[in-house]
């Protein structure tokens, strides 16, 4: 038993409960009656009697302002402790009249912790006790004491007053304080009887009857749970040992039958005690169960969220590694030798012999620079997600500019007569002036033409000028050919560290969800250790609404989700032209003739089908932004625009009903038929782009409904 009241303090320091009461009761080892009802009942007055002396106060007024208990001692005594922690030991009984009486003001004493009297009775001497308990109906105060004292009573002996059978209060009090705790062993007793008139004596026994025969009592078979006892005269008989009074007062059967009683339910105390546990420790159980719900509700909350954040970040994960790589592999495959040397090598030459070098090297430069921003896009992306490793610009320096050694003339060095002698400009002052420098020119072209074409086949003899035009070419293909040796070198590495930037590690959890999951974990071992010492001490079952089952997921920082905040709104980005170059609906009207078809070119198409891929990778990272609050490119205000839902289905090509599916669909299709980038003509250009104006507000209000 010590198993449970150990748990029972521990629970309601938790919770902020008092179950002294209780844990009081289970560590009584004395079988205690409780004698209770209303002031002036006559219960101290009937226990005297029992006693057979005025061991207990007794007035006109209502005076006993302590629970007073009475237990088997060899001579009367009292003990009395106080709330310092103070106790007065007296012979006899006098000192009650100084702490266990009410005041003038018919208050209790607040220094008064416990008193008990010590008496010399064969039935107590049983590990029988009485509890003397003051009068209800008087004083908030004392409702209260009485109220937790009957939690620690195995038998109740309910007063009643013959002349006010079964007020509202004790009423109430039969089914609060009594009824509804467990506390189902009471027998009645009615006082008073002889004061009232023969025939109305008969009414109040019928009217006595039928409260004894609806209360349905938990006491042993054949035994009353309604007795008659005139406790007065039965006091009087005791003092002056008149048996025959004392047995018309109704004092010697009702002695007699709570004996019986009492040492019936005393062998059988738990079934007596199991009630009124179950009572308490049901009030408890069900704190316990708003904390664990309520600590489950907030922490399935935060895990909810969590887990929808990382899934996000998982999709994030897997879309930038897909757009990172395809732009990756664009500028790795741009930055091979031989994509250099076909796109860039004559144009750089000629721009070296022409002494123009830098303003070819920022063109150059332009084009990488778009290659660049395309993969380093994708960084940025993923370090606005995941911010688990600081960003690194992709950088790739150019080698120094080539530089040229002429070679020594010849006499015939002003022949050009030679193939590819073809003046294609002048201005070689550095080199060669007149004629000869435009045949060097001239040359670059033709040999750089010639080299792409046949693979480095060389011609066996040179003239002057051709020679010349090698070296450039030379020249520039050892400055490309070192930048493509280098970048790649550099991409590889960037590309490892990118690997590190775009991967998505499941968090580890907050020191807030630890927390709650610790708290968890001491309200479900609180509860379960709860029940397992009702089952094991009183063979109390638990109601499946209080089962639980210890969920111990304190330490499980590795596989718990994390949630993450931030700020900001992601936006789709639209596809088509800019919105300052985009006109109304009904400022400009499309041509009622369709636009000449013509063959698209093959580039053309490829183009626009990567633009598309991108945009669709990036307006689902975008709304993945906006899902989970991360900043991202907000959506450009655009004007209202007159279209409704019918009219953008049927720019669309799509009928009513149709789904977001085939939304997406419709709209992929013609974005891939009407893009400007397909047409050349000006003309047609602008239809394609008042084309593309409607096909993005249809597809718009259509997704956003």
């Amino acid at each position: 038993m010590q198993d449970l009241i150990n748990i029972l303090k521990s629970v309601s320091k938790l919770l902020n409960q008092d179950v002294t009461a209780i844990c009081d009761y289970l560590t009584n080892p004395n079988f205690r009656i409780a004698v209770f009802g209303p002031f002036n009942h006559g219960k101290s007055t009937l226990l005297n009697a029992i006693l057979g002396s005025k061991t207990l106060p007794i007035d006109l007024i209502p005076t006993t302002g302590a629970a007073i208990t009475v237990k088997y001692g060899t001579n009367i005594r009292t003990r009395i402790l106080l709330s310092n922690g103070s106790e007065i030991y007296r012979s006899g009984t006098d000192i009650l009249k100084e702490f266990a009486v009410l005041d003038g003001d018919r208050r209790m004493r607040g220094d008064v912790t416990s008193v008990e009297v010590f008496y010399p009775h064969p039935f107590l001497e049983t590990g029988i006790e009485f509890l003397d308990l003051p009068g209800t109906n008087d004083r908030e105060a004392q409702d209260n004491l009485v109220k937790e004292q009957l939690l620690g009573a195995d038998l109740v002996v309910q007063l009643l007053d013959a002349r006010k059978l079964m007020t509202l209060g004790e009423r109430e009090n039969l089914r609060d304080w009594l009824l509804d705790r467990g506390i189902k062993t009471v027998i009645f007793v009615a006082n008073f009887i002889n004061l009232l008139e023969p025939d109305e004596q008969k009414e109040v026994q019928n009217r006595l009857r039928f409260v004894a025969e609806s209360f349905r009592a938990d006491i042993p078979p054949g035994f009353s749970n309604l007795y008659r006892v005139d406790a007065l005269p039965a006091l009087r008989a005791r003092i002056k040992g008149d048996t025959s009074l004392a047995s018309s007062s109704g004092l010697v059967e009702f002695e007699t039958a709570l004996q019986n009683v009492a040492t019936i339910l005393k062998r059988n105390r738990k079934e007596v005690v199991a009630p009124r546990v179950v009572a308490v420790t049901q009030q408890l159980q069900q704190a316990l169960q708003a904390k664990i719900t309520s600590l489950e509700n907030e922490i399935k909350k935060i895990t909810d969220k969590s887990n929808a954040a990382n899934e996000i970040k998982r999709r994030a994960e897997s879309l930038i590694k897909q757009g990172f790589s395809q732009s990756l592999n664009k500028l790795r495959s741009h930055l091979e030798l031989n994509k250099l040397r076909e796109k860039y090598q004559s144009d750089a030459a000629v721009a070296l012999a022409q002494e123009n070098f830098t303003t070819w090297e920022n063109t150059f430069k332009s084009d990488l620079n778009n290659l660049q921003l395309a993969v380093t896009k994708w960084l940025d992306q993923a370090y606005e997600f995941f911010s688990s490793q600081p960003k690194e610009n992709l950088v790739l320096p150019l080698p120094k500019h080539p530089r040229v050694t002429l070679p020594p003339r010849t006499s015939n060095s002003s022949d050009l007569s030679e193939p590819g002698s073809l003046a294609v400009g002048s201005g070689i002052g550095w080199v060669l002036g007149g004629p000869l420098g435009a045949a060097v020119l001239g040359s670059i072209a033709y040999l750089a033409n010639k080299t792409i074409q046949e693979q480095g086949k060389e011609t066996l003899t040179q003239s002057y000028h051709q020679q010349v035009a090698t070296l450039c070419l030379d020249a520039v293909d050892n400055y490309l050919g070192t930048f493509s040796c280098e970048s790649l070198s550099i991409l590889n590495e960037y590309e490892g560290k990118a690997n590190l930037v775009i991967r998505f590690v499941e968090p580890t959890d907050t020191p807030d969800i630890i927390q709650k999951r610790q708290e968890l974990l001491q309200w479900q071992n609180s509860l379960l250790q709860l029940n397992q010492a009702l089952e094991n001490n009183l063979g109390i079952s638990t109601p499946n609404q209080f089962k639980v089952k210890v969920t111990n997921e304190v330490n499980k920082n590795t596989n718990t989700q994390t949630v993450y905040r931030s700020q900001g709104v992601g936006a789709k980005e639209s596809v088509g032209i800019p919105q300052q170059n985009q006109t109304s609906v009904s400022e400009a009207p499309l041509p009622k003739q369709p636009l000449p078809k013509q063959p698209l070119p093959k580039t053309n198409v490829a183009e626009v089908e990567a633009k598309f891929r991108n945009w669709e990778l990036d307006e689902e990272i975008a709304q993945m932004k906006a899902n989970m609050g991360v900043p991202g490119n907000q959506k450009p205000n655009t004007p209202p625009i007159n279209i409704n839902q019918t009219h953008s289905l049927s720019v669309l090509g799509l009928k009513e009903g149709a789904s977001i599916t085939d939304i997406k669909q419709a709209y992929r299709k013609l974005v891939k038929q009407w893009h400007p980038d397909l047409f050349t003509d000006k003309l047609q250009q602008r239809q394609a782009q008042e084309k593309m104006h409607q096909i993005n507000e249809a597809y718009n209000l259509l997704s956003e409904n």
